[in-house]
């Protein structure tokens, strides 16, 4: 757009420079220790993380599952062992594409969709997975009762968002079972990208008579679940341990190669994952920077990805919040620099800074979307900082700031963001912080009762389009935790989930890219990414941008790659 080079100025172009030396320096390492590892002839582990004799293998995962019951589940944790053990609809490749997964076909229309169910598709109790078990699943998510901060997600399907409100019944929602194999969907409005919707968690499929057998307890234990896609849960031990093996009743042969999967290990502590690494009791691991080192000098095999996730501070706008006020969030965006943060504070050369809501990787009409409409540059300005805090003061009508509420996880890298940015607006603001850190359940709860100031926060693609960003901040979304309200956001959010033209429906994404910049609804942080080590007899391990934060799935044993 033309107006858009009128936002750059030197300062700009000099962080830009700076971060484009960085991110330089960081694949360059990335390179040269993939080089020195490539040299080495060694095997990373041994032991028990892969037992060729069982065809099993031990994991570790980072955090305790806090919600398996999938109407209601929103973090990487519960995704991440869902994936694993159920379907939807559709489903990925090992490359990302989508692939049939319950339906053997689709159709999408503008005004609605069908699906063809696989006769083969079983639920672990034997039964088969039919068309009425997703009108029943997608029924509970809208219903108010439920209270799924995912119900927004299937608003696309006719009558859903007013089912949520409480105004219609929920037997009102546009989906219909045509006998057990056709499932009918119609929509509220045009929804191209709903193949990209159906794979994720929120629209599986529930037995109706085993939910209602269960007594309010639908994935609170291994037994409270029936499973339907490649593994079964048999074991979970809270807080300890869980046991997968895999589903002798899977229809397909195309993924769930290795017979079990033992995650032996949930723990954040990322020194005690690479102990159990080097110890070979778990098969992959990340590395932060103080590791890699060590990883060089034991000649490992160093991977890197990115995940998808942005990271960013989430603003209160609630009553009673000094952060509801405009010129205090711009006196918080203008007084902190994220390329600092990234490369200083955190010294992760597989982490971005973030400039945007939306990632790197996200598509827009021809090209990735932040090459077809660059975001605001950011300006690092303490003098300007002071003076917006200052008229944030006067309009509050405040002698002196309160202690500001800034919440974060108890994780090493939730410790360090958290006590940076306490530094950073003690220095730069004068502002007092005090940093309440909780495990990551309570956290979540903590933010969804809006108990924070500041909080430091994430959030990672539900499906592979800009809008898993994009409605984020909608009104009617409730993982906008922070409550932000726009009547422009929210008409722009209706123009992205319905206009058929890429090139307009971009140019809404653009303009809500440019408001959550201007509101400062958040400060962005980063986009994550992992610097990893799989042990070398572990093949087809992934790490996704969209779907779960590792994935299984596809990987297989190969004992001769230790030798």
């Amino acid at each position: 757009m033309n107006a858009q080079p009128s936002r750059t100025n030197f300062s700009a172009l000099r962080q830009l420079a700076l971060y484009a030396l960085y991110v330089v320096f960081g694949l360059a390492a990335v390179v040269w220790l993939l080089g020195l590892a490539a040299n080495s002839t060694g095997s990373a582990v041994t032991g028990g993380a892969i037992d060729a004799e069982n065809d099993a293998i031990t994991i570790a995962l980072r955090t305790e599952p806090p919600q398996l019951d999938y109407g209601r589940a929103t973090d990487s944790s519960s995704l991440t062992v869902l994936f694993h053990t159920m379907e939807g609809l559709l489903t990925y490749d090992d490359e990302m594409a989508l692939i049939p997964g319950v339906a053997e076909r689709w159709e999408i229309r503008e005004d609605g969709a069908t699906f063809w169910l696989r006769e083969d598709a079983r639920w672990s109790n034997g039964e088969p997975v039919t068309a009425h078990d997703f009108v029943f699943a997608w029924r509970r998510v809208q219903d108010p009762a439920t209270a799924s901060a995912y119900a927004f997600i299937m608003y696309p399907v006719k009558n859903a968002e007013a089912i949520n409100r409480g105004d219609l019944p929920r037997e009102t929602l546009g989906v219909r079972a045509v006998g057990d194999r056709i499932l009918e969907v119609e929509f509220e409005q045009p929804t191209p990208y709903f193949d990209k919707l159906v794979a994720f968690v929120t629209f599986y499929p529930i037995n109706e008579a085993f939910f209602e057998s269960t007594g309010g307890r639908f994935g609170a234990d291994a037994d409270m679940l029936l499973y339907n896609g490649p593994y079964l849960m048999t074991e979970w031990v809270h807080s300890a341990s869980m046991r997968w093996e895999r589903n002798p009743g899977y229809w397909g042969d195309h993924k769930g190669f290795i017979d079990t999967i033992n995650v032996g290990y949930i723990t954040q502590d990322v020194n005690a994952r690479l102990n159990l690494f080097k110890d070979g009791q778990i098969a992959d691991t990340q590395l932060v920077p103080q590791m890699l080192g060590e990883a060089m000098e034991r000649r490992w095999q160093i991977d890197r990805s990115m995940d998808g996730t942005v990271f960013f501070l989430q603003l209160n706008f609630r009553d009673g919040h000094v952060t509801a006020n405009k010129n205090f969030r711009k006196a918080l965006l203008l007084a902190q620099d994220p390329v600092e943060f990234v490369y200083k504070a955190l010294k992760e050369p597989s982490y971005m800074p973030a400039v945007s809501l939306f990632p790197y990787w996200i598509r827009g009409a021809e090209d990735y979307f932040r090459q077809e409409h660059p975001p605001i540059p950011h300006e690092y300005n303490v003098a300007k900082a002071r003076e917006h805090l200052e008229l944030a003061r006067q309009e509050l009508g405040l002698e002196e700031f309160p202690p500001i509420h800034l919440l974060a996880d108890d994780s090493p890298l939730g410790s360090i963001s958290a006590e940076y940015f306490q530094a950073v607006y003690a220095r730069n603001l004068g502002l007092e912080m005090r940093i309440d850190k909780q495990i990551f359940k309570q956290r979540l709860a903590k933010m969804d009762a809006g108990e924070f100031d500041i909080v430091v926060s994430g959030w990672g693609p539900d499906y592979d389009d800009a809008l898993t960003f994009g409605d984020l901040f909608s009104s009617w979304n409730l993982n906008n935790r922070g409550r932000y309200s726009s009547p422009e956001m929210d008409a722009l959010i209706r123009i992205a989930q319905s206009e058929l033209d890429p090139v307009r429906r971009m140019e809404a994404f653009a303009r809500i890219q440019d408001l959550v910049r201007e509101d400062v609804v958040i400060v962005p942080m980063y986009e994550r990414g992992w610097s990893f080590v799989v042990d070398p007899r572990l093949k087809g391990f992934k790490r996704r941008a969209v779907g779960p934060e590792v994935d299984y799935t596809y990987a297989r044993i190969d004992e001769q790659a230790a030798d």
